[in-house]
């Protein structure tokens, strides 16, 4: 169902050049390289075909002094691939801000008693001081991990989550893990995440992956069977209960899951993940490292797919289906079937009401291309996307969904992002948090797309109606009708005055 259409390319081309003239000569030509306008290609993203080529620099450090929107390795590894999964517990291991000002951030949604046997959104931290970092934090450690064996015995495992200070000052968090993990029969985990590793959020993700390699694969699981049509959902972390509505589709087409991590995870999914017959990549930036890994040594392959508005969602199920042979496609093709009205229903009465509407995305991960599709399920256009940490790879593979002309940052600078939304006058933005209120000053709607604004799930077909709903609400709510810009408004009548 993707749409026809081109973007204004040198419309573009010129916004680039007017944001390039204010910086100094050497800072413009460090983020040339990053901007872009999308060029043709072969028509037919189904097919796999390029529609466009999106040619910019990424992972490269941020230039200092400007409002990169970015996070850290920590960030990287225990805000998004080990913070969720949820029958372990995870320290923050340094001083007490990195934790608590990420502190339950992303919604990512489990079953289970907090406190008990879940700790997703609870924070642990070693809370270091000076005297810490002077004379190292290890026996604190060793303290932590006896006091939470102590009040959280149901727990599965913990993981050491390594802050900056931890690097610096050299621990040894490996030797405690080791000791401790011996002494309570348990497992734990060390992270070296340090937040000064790396360029962004994506060296985090990287080195989670290999401490599942190095510290989680390879233990025995005698008590799994494994079965044909096994496969992980890998890099869905539930966010408003996607991995939900990603499980109930997968389910319903004959496969079974067995690992869905790490949204709504428990550390056994993760250790029987070896097992599967296939690995269901979601969000590839974060974990195409561990898929990679188990496609080396176990032999299992990996597929991306892509649960975002009908079409992807189609085209995803018989990518999989294709997979595991003719009862599965007979299932896949009848599940396509059933959700069809659906289907149909939401889009009759979505897209009269947003066809034609712009879009610009900021986001992370893969929602900057896997949700392109989706609008243009309900008619809307396209006009720009970026990444806040994506590596070139991810460029490419966004050269499938973006058309000719569409507008192309790669961590994109305050300035930048706001200055393209003043000159573009996008009728939607989708970004983060921080995005969200100077957009809506300008008199824009804004859709906040890390965690889908306190609403979802959005993956799936119930998703989708759900995900068309919030976008309507968005942009054709009548609060932007009931203000002016304080330069349009007309001059006030002055007040009468009374007659002496």
């Amino acid at each position: 169902m993707s749409l026809d259409y081109e973007n204004d390319g040198v419309f573009h081309e010129k916004l680039i050049e007017e944001v390039l003239s204010q910086y100094p000569g050497k800072a413009a030509k460090r983020r040339k390289n990053h901007l872009s306008v999308a060029t043709g290609g072969e028509d037919g993203s189904e097919t796999g075909e390029v529609l466009s080529e999106c040619d910019v620099k990424s992972n490269i450090k941020s230039i200092p002094g400007v409002m990169t929107i970015r996070g850290c390795a920590y960030a990287g590894s225990k805000g998004v691939v080990w913070g969720p999964i949820k029958d372990m517990v995870h320290i923050s291991h340094g001083p007490v801000g990195c934790g608590h000002y990420s502190w339950s951030q992303r919604r990512n949604y489990y079953v289970g008693t907090t406190g008990i046997d879940t700790f997703v959104t609870m924070q642990f931290t070693s809370d270091f001081q000076e005297k810490d970092i002077v004379f190292g934090g290890d026996k604190k450690l060793e303290k932590i991990i006896d006091e939470l064996e102590e009040l959280f015995p149901l727990n599965n495992g913990i993981t050491i989550q390594s802050e900056c200070p931890i690097g610096l000052i050299g621990d040894d968090i490996e030797a405690v893990s080791r000791k401790k993990a011996k002494e309570h029969e348990t497992k734990i985990v060390p992270v070296r995440c340090e937040g000064f590793r790396g360029v962004s959020q994506s060296l985090g993700h990287h080195i989670a992956n290999d401490s599942i390699r190095d510290w989680v694969f390879d233990e025995a699981n005698a008590d799994f069977e494994p079965g044909p049509c096994d496969v992980n959902v890998v890099g869905d972390y539930n966010i408003g209960g996607d991995a939900w509505a990603t499980r109930i589709l997968l389910e319903e087409v004959g496969l079974r899951v067995v690992g869905n991590w790490s949204g709504d995870a428990t550390l056994a999914e993760v250790e029987r993940a070896p097992k599967a017959k296939l690995n269901l990549i979601h969000c590839y930036r974060s974990m195409n490292y561990i898929c990679r890994h188990m496609e080396e040594k176990y032999g299992i392959p990996w597929m991306e797919y892509n649960f975002f508005g009908p079409s992807q969602i189609e085209a995803s199920l018989r990518k999989i289906a294709e997979h595991f042979g003719p009862a599965i496609v007979d299932k896949t093709e009848a599940v396509i079937a059933k959700y069809r009205p659906l289907v149909d229903a939401v889009i009759d009465k979505y897209r009269p009401r947003l066809e034609g509407k712009t879009v610009m995305l900021y986001v992370g991960g893969l929602r900057p291309r896997h949700v392109i599709t989706a609008y243009e399920d309900l008619g809307m256009v396209i006009v720009g996307t970026g990444y806040e940490f994506a590596h070139n790879d991810d460029y490419q593979r966004t050269g499938h969904y973006v058309k000719k002309g569409t507008l192309i940052y790669d961590d994109v600078t305050g300035y930048e992002l706001e200055k393209f939304i003043e000159r573009i006058r996008p009728d939607l933005v989708g970004s983060g948090i921080k995005e969200k209120y100077p957009v809506q000053k300008l008199g824009i709607p804004f859709r906040q797309m890390h965690s889908w604004d306190y609403s979802g799930p959005y993956h799936g077909y119930d998703g989708f109606a759900i995900f068309a709903r919030d976008m309507d609400l968005a942009v054709n709510s009548p609060i932007w009708d009931l203000y002016e810009a304080p330069w349009k408004k007309k001059a006030m009548e002055p007040d009468a005055v009374a007659a002496e």
